[in-house]
């Protein structure tokens, strides 16, 4: 898409502070976190919503989601032992707080309490 930020960021064309990256996504630091740790995780194909995802996108998603805890615990806010612990949260739609028509996971993590909430 011509004007997602989120598809010129994956090109490269904006600058982002990348923590992964392979064929399918990319993840980098929220420009503006609601915790300590917020990153988000972008598919590199253009989906606009979590609800415009079909079975052929099944795969990607649950790369995405096996993703999250281990970039979550590479960055200091993983689950272990019963300690420690992050936040996944995908908003959908106006009403569910999306601001960037793409896809996108927000990983969340830190000590409580966080500077907002995205539940």
């Amino acid at each position: 898409m011509d004007n997602c930020i989120f598809c010129k960021i994956a090109a490269k064309q904006i600058p982002s502070k990348t923590v992964y990256e392979d064929d399918d996504v990319i993840a980098f630091h929220d420009i503006n976190p609601a915790a300590p740790v917020h990153i988000l995780i972008v598919p590199k194909k253009h989906l606009p919503t979590l609800a415009e995802c079909g079975p052929e996108d099944q795969a990607l998603l649950g790369k995405m989601a096996l993703l999250a805890p281990r970039l979550a615990s590479e960055l200091g806010v993983g689950y272990a032992d019963g300690k420690g612990g992050f936040k996944t949260v995908y908003n959908v739609g106006p009403d569910g707080g999306q601001e960037v028509y793409h896809l996108h996971m927000h990983v969340l993590g830190g000590p409580r309490p966080w500077a907002r909430s995205l539940v």
